[in-house]
């Protein structure tokens, strides 16, 4: 290994040998941060309440019918693809701490419009904004958080960026009991005007100060988010960590291998089947007789903060792989009973050109018909809870590790460019899947995607916990 290699190896920034940072602004700035994700559940969250109260809304208030209220839950995700690529541009030439403090006017305005929504397109206006300024924050929000945060929170920080999306989530639903959209739409302002004060106080990440040069502003961010009791080592900084990505540079395995694992994490989240198992949430609620629909979603909402939390809590003691195969195995038993539960439920194939996928047409009693309801309520709980814990959180936090500092702009946007639009995808054609396999072969198909999750996950993602950025680049690199 040569000097110059050695110096890839380490920290960019790191304290003296055998110590460990006692900062505690780093959970400061993480939250600051972390509010950009709160921002995006909670307009994730927005449509669930907002539907309803828009399809029953009397003129002059706008109105939504069946097909617009489709699109004004799906056009987030369309905007978000954008943010995605938008995000990926300005986080590597604006900054880490400028791109979140820009992501606060999309969410600002777009929630404004909404507000002020005099027709449809208005409503689906406001909405593309908030999806646009979700895209920019899902991927912003976890660069900032891995690069302030030293290895042995950086699970543990990371990991609440998924925690905050879910409270986002949960936060919209609760809120949507008691206001009606255009208030629900006032309250979308407040995460992220608080995030705009915060983040105006909290500095620009260190590593992203020296690729700019500016060494001096890098030492006083660390001093400000580790402690400023220590001297920090400095080690030189390779010219390729001021160089932007070239595409040449894809034949280097120190790039194209994260580039590969990041867009499968991706791609492997949407395919799990998430999308369709939350779409039908309330659906398997009121067939297990549940009288309040919009209960269930708020029980579904609890079960992925408890499960995210614990994921967080335990990210840098059980490791990334680890819980990424447990939750890649709950996720195959939970689908393949999910699965189960329609082939039993449902008869042959109907004559009908429309079927109502969901009605349960079996001839068995009611009361068995109402217990294989609540094999479907275990089995979509236990789904949740299994994703939470791994598939929920872990692809967005080694999206944020994996990459070199000099690609992680362009690298990080393709992978957020990659799963807002499977989400959309998946999203919008899952109905049509379903006529083609029935429900029953839809959740196989999704149970086999998840075995390959799995198997994806032990023989081709690296493990990073402990590590520093530097040394997971290394690793990529074979040294």
């Amino acid at each position: 290994m040569t000097p110059e290699d050695q110096e890839e190896t380490q920290p960019l920034l790191r304290p003296p040998r055998g110590s460990v940072p006692r900062g505690r602004r780093v959970f400061l700035a993480a939250f600051a941060a972390a509010l950009g994700p709160l921002s995006f559940g909670f307009a994730l969250g927005y449509s669930s309440p907002a539907i309803p109260s828009l399809r029953r809304a009397a003129p002059p208030a706008p109105r939504l019918d069946a097909a617009a209220a489709s699109w004004f839950g799906a056009i987030v995700t369309l905007g978000a693809a954008a943010g995605g690529v938008l995000g990926g541009w300005l986080v590597d030439r604006a900054g880490r701490k400028l791109s979140l403090l820009f992501c606060t006017v999309p969410f600002v305005t777009g929630f404004a419009v909404i507000t002020a929504a005099q027709d449809v397109w208005m409503l689906m206006g406001g909405r593309l904004l908030t999806g646009l300024a979700c895209g920019i924050a899902s991927l912003v929000a976890p660069v900032y958080i891995s690069e302030i945060a030293y290895p042995e929170v950086r699970g543990l920080l990371g990991s609440c960026v998924q925690l905050m999306v879910v409270i986002g989530i949960l936060l919209a639903y609760l809120a949507g009991w008691v206001l009606e959209w255009r208030w629900l739409a006032v309250l979308g302002c407040v995460p992220p005007s608080f995030m705009l004060l915060l983040m105006c106080c909290m500095p620009e990440t260190p590593r992203f100060l020296l690729t700019q040069h500016k060494r001096q502003e890098a030492l006083a961010a660390m001093q400000f988010l580790w402690g400023p009791e220590q001297g920090w080592e400095e080690p030189p900084v390779r010219a390729e960590h001021q160089q932007g990505f070239q595409l040449a540079q894809l034949r280097r395995p120190g790039v194209y291998k994260p580039f590969a694992i990041g867009i499968s994490l991706m791609v492997f989240q949407q395919l799990s089947g998430i999308n369709a198992i939350m779409f039908y949430a309330e659906t398997i609620f009121e067939e297990a007789k549940f009288k309040n629909s919009s209960l269930a979603s708020v029980i579904v909402g609890v079960i992925q903060v408890l499960f995210t939390a614990v994921a967080a809590l335990v990210m840098d003691r059980a490791g990334r792989r680890l819980l990424l195969a447990l939750s890649g195995v709950v996720m195959v038993f939970s689908t393949s009973a999910f699965g189960a539960y329609f082939k039993l439920t449902q008869g042959g194939p109907s004559n009908s050109s429309h079927v109502d996928l969901l009605a349960p047409v079996s001839t068995e009693p009611a009361d068995a018909s109402a217990g294989l309801a609540w094999l479907a309520v275990g089995s979509m709980c236990l789904f949740i809870a299994g994703f939470a814990v791994g598939w929920g959180p872990i692809p967005w936090l080694l999206m944020s590790e994996i990459f070199p500092l000099h690609v992680k702009g362009v690298a990080t946007g393709v992978c957020v460019l990659t799963n807002w639009l499977m989400a959309f995808l998946v999203t919008k054609e899952f109905n049509s899947l379903m006529e083609v396999l029935r429900p029953y072969g839809a959740f196989w198909l999704a149970s086999a995607f998840c075995i390959v999750s799995v198997l994806f996950t032990l023989f081709c993602v690296p493990e990073t916990k402990g590590k520093t950025l530097e040394q997971i680049t290394a690793h990529f690199e074979g040294r």
